[in-house]
């Protein structure tokens, strides 16, 4: 039977659907009753239907399969061989090792872990290519890849490692001996950035490094689209609470890095390693972390993320324990081996209202993204504060929506528990901090909704 279960209904038009909506309404208006604004200035509608895909022409391919990692910060090279070996042995096929010092030792660190079977990401606290070049060069492979994000150092910190010139000459260095860099936006979302303001400072800041690779005779020649060299991009993804629209944000990465770096002429690849914010995290009712993380991880899984490392229900206030390691572990083997979140590529394909979404949110930020070029670029709006006024206001707007409820986290602001008491569990400072410091620039802080109303409950326990 080749004919059409639906050739016998006839095609309901965007038109109709909105008569007979606005009929039931019955004389409410429906722009004001059903239309929300996010706070990305787009328009969400009721419905959507064909009409609202017939112009779009997504060519987005995602990932065949995703990875489960685990974070391994580096304070001893033995415990962290250790805790790799153990994480690998309960479903663990990523490793993101974060190294504090160039007294770490590489080999150490690797010692017995098979790198045909498990990623491994280098996350380096300072800039050093020698280092790179004498404990890392030689591991480099699709399995093994070191993040560089130098302009990431002086948005978060306010300072380059060293300065301009001998920052941009290690990351040259690296760059030749990994073929890779990286890109951290976690930094603009979990300090308040709106998804546009992401995607738009995502792409200023990547235009950086591939400006800087293409007025370099030597990196240029190893990449441009003839050779055999692909340059691999990380992009460090914090995903936030808006389920749809973060589909939609990682979609629209891929499409905006392959449209930059198709004007560029260079082979690339487009890697994303997502993790679930921290900004919308709470000290009190934390056990509702792990259901935010849960939803978070599904949308960085739809919108297409290669790899996955999930935030602990407790990793504001707890030190890194085997509990709270155990259970974002196992909220990701849950997706990926019982809910079949791996079984099928590009989900979302065909979904009206995220293709709608990608489209509107990838327009929106090449849009800003222009206005960043025709200014001087990512660099130079960070210099002259621009960048952080900007990610201010938009943070300012969402704290307003939240201190009068409209931006709901469920037992803070919306049915907190009064006898729930945090004043004794806290091993780690859970609030921003304020080091006074000299700085070349105003560093991007990051800071969650919740702070606010979480000191005074804290207080209060002291009376």
């Amino acid at each position: 039977m080749t004919k059409s279960l639906f050739d016998g209904f006839n095609p309901v038009s965007a038109k109709a659907w909105k008569q007979k909506i606005q009929l039931d309404l019955k004389g409410a208006d429906y722009n004001d009753t059903l239309i929300w604004k996010s706070l990305e200035g787009i328009d969400v509608k009721p419905f959507y239907n064909s009409e609202d895909s017939d112009s779009i022409a997504h060519d987005i391919v995602s990932p065949k399969s995703w990875n489960i990692c685990e974070t391994i910060y580096v304070h001893n090279e033995i415990n962290a061989n250790k805790k790799a070996h153990y994480a690998i042995s309960k479903g663990t096929e990523c490793l993101n090792f974060i190294i504090p010092n160039s007294d770490i030792s590489i080999q150490n660190i690797l010692k017995d872990i098979d790198l045909t079977s498990t990623l491994i990401n280098f996350n380096l606290e300072f800039l050093d290519a020698n280092y790179i070049n004498q404990n890392i060069t030689n591991l480099i492979n699709n399995q093994v890849q070191v993040n560089t994000d130098i302009i990431g150092n002086l948005v978060k910190t306010g300072n380059w490692y060293v300065n301009l010139k001998d920052d941009y000459k290690h990351f040259e260095s690296i760059v030749k001996c990994t073929k890779s860099f990286s890109i951290n936006l976690s930094t603009y979302q979990n300090a308040g950035a709106n998804i546009v303001q992401q995607l738009a400072y995502t792409l200023a800041h990547t235009n950086e490094y591939l400006n800087h690779i293409n007025n370099s005779e030597s990196l240029k020649a190893i990449f441009t689209k003839n050779n055999a060299e692909k340059l691999n991009v990380s992009f460090n993804v914090s995903i936030g609470t808006n389920y749809f629209f973060e589909i939609a944000k990682l979609r629209a990465l891929r499409l905006l890095f392959k449209s930059l770096v198709s004007d560029y002429g260079f082979n690339a690849d487009c890697h994303i390693i997502a993790t679930p914010s921290k900004r919308n995290k709470t000290l009190y009712d934390y056990n509702v972390n792990m259901l935010r993380t849960t939803t978070e991880c599904m949308s960085a899984i739809l919108g297409g993320a290669n790899t996955i490392s999930n935030l602990a229900y407790d990793s504001i206030y707890h030190k890194n324990n085997e509990f709270g390691s155990r259970i974002s572990r196992n909220q990701l083997l849950l997706l990926k081996h019982e809910s079949y979140f791996n079984q099928v590529t590009n989900a979302t394909d065909g979904s009206y209202y995220i293709e709608s979404l990608t489209q509107q949110l990838s327009e929106n930020a090449l849009d800003l993204f222009k206005t960043i070029e025709a200014k001087g670029g990512f660099v130079t709006q960070i210099f002259d504060g621009t960048i952080q006024r900007k990610i201010k206001e938009s943070a300012k707007k969402e704290q307003n929506l939240f201190d009068i409820n409209e931006e709901v986290l469920l037992g803070t602001n919306i049915h907190p528990n009064e006898n729930d008491k945090m004043q004794h569990e806290l091993e780690l400072y859970p609030f921003v901090k304020t080091n006074i410091r000299k700085t070349l620039i105003e560093p991007i802080i990051e800071k969650r909704l919740s702070e606010t109303i979480e000191k005074e409950r804290l207080e209060n326990e002291k009376n």
